[in-house]
């Protein structure tokens, strides 16, 4: 419901080019307690006094010499851009009351003036045009509030992933700067491949999950300096199903694809990866596009069992081959964005080699 005070506190503007009819009106309206009523006899001023004073309801003359109430309404339209137009209109033509509510007036009053008739229009113009606002602003709160609760919800998701790196950076100290790194390959890879900024934004946060399974796999193993025995190398492999499995049944945007990308990084396009040898696109693009990053990296990186290889020849490795890494390990489209975009690839690994923690700096 709308106060009494609230309706006669409200501003209104009338607009009539007959002086007689400006002050007849005006007095009518202050006799019924009314007291922000301004008017004018020049229809060409009636935009920009709404523009600055947003009536709350005016008075419109249908006719008036140079630019009529219908012309006088289409500018109002540009103003009021939620496409509530506050206008009562005023016409001694019958033929025009249909017309005007059909260009936008919320109503009309025949000229000459039944005052009873005109107050009581007003005062229920005034009622609804009060509500529409109340409503109006209280939508605005609850999609201010909407907006607060998701940036609420997706800072709870990033300190998730955040702490769950950490863990992961715990069992090795070469984790954070190389989390760091696919985080930004796999942005500059997406955009590359014309993905939406919903899915940049995830890959960016999901990808630093990519090995959370190596928290489960013993340490004798994980942090051995040289090559794994076979039955090593199955327990190691076994990082990927279990990184999806912990980041498994949630309804995290960013859980998800990260568990998407753990269960899959592994897998080659050509069908001959881990855990499950999947082929083509039948691996998640988010996977796809994490793997050739995370090689790209591991070539890059200094381990106790290979040299750290210079950005020339982790690029010739990729995109030639060499044996155990080779072209058609990789989905085409994603190769292709690579080399495109290779040079960044070696900008963010020169920006980005010495940092120990996993942060939302990244």
């Amino acid at each position: 419901m709308v106060d009494s005070s609230d309706i006669h506190s409200a501003s209104i503007l009338v607009v009539d080019d007959l002086e007689a009819n400006v002050r007849l009106l005006e007095r009518m309206l202050h006799d019924a307690g009314y007291t922000s009523v301004a008017s004018t006899m020049d229809p060409y001023e009636v935009c920009n006094l709404h523009r600055k004073n947003r009536y709350d309801l005016i008075l419109l003359d249908l006719q008036m010499p140079g630019m009529d109430g219908f012309q006088v309404m289409e500018g109002l339209k540009e103003i009021e851009t939620d496409g509530y137009l506050p206008v009562l209109v005023i016409t001694a033509q019958s033929d025009h009351k249909l017309r005007a509510l059909q260009a936008g007036a919320k109503d009309f009053v025949s000229k000459p003036f039944d005052l009873t008739e005109v107050r009581t229009r007003i005062h229920n113009m005034l009622e609804v045009r009060l509500l529409h606002k109340k409503l109006h602003s209280y939508n605005d709160i609850l999609e201010q509030r909407v907006r607060e609760r998701t940036a609420d919800l997706q800072k709870s998701h990033q300190e998730t992933i955040f702490t769950m790196t950490r863990a992961a950076e715990y069992k090795d100290k070469d984790t954070g700067a190389h989390v760091q790194r696919v985080s930004y390959y796999c942005s500059v890879l997406s955009e590359r491949l014309g993905m939406d900024p919903g899915f940049r934004d995830k890959v960016f946060f999901a990808s630093p999950m990519h090995d959370i399974g190596k928290i489960g796999i013993p340490d004798h193993i994980l942090l051995k300096p040289d090559g794994f025995t076979p039955d090593e190398w199955d327990v190691m492999k076994g990082h990927a199903p279990l990184g999806a499995k912990i980041l498994g049944n949630s309804k995290s945007p960013y859980l998800i694809m990260g568990a998407e990308i753990a269960l899959n990084h592994h897998e080659r396009w050509d069908g001959g990866g881990y855990p499950s040898g999947l082929k083509g696109e039948a691996i998640p693009l988010s996977a796809r596009i994490m793997n050739i990053c995370d090689i790209y990296d591991a070539l890059r990186s200094k381990r106790p069992y290979k040299p750290a290889f210079d950005h020339s020849e982790a690029l010739d490795i990729i995109t030639r081959g060499d044996g155990r890494i080779q072209p058609e390990h990789f989905d085409t489209a994603v190769l292709e964005a690579f080399k495109q975009d290779h040079e960044s690839f070696r900008d963010i690994f020169e920006t980005y080699t010495t940092s120990t923690s996993f942060d939302s700096g990244i």
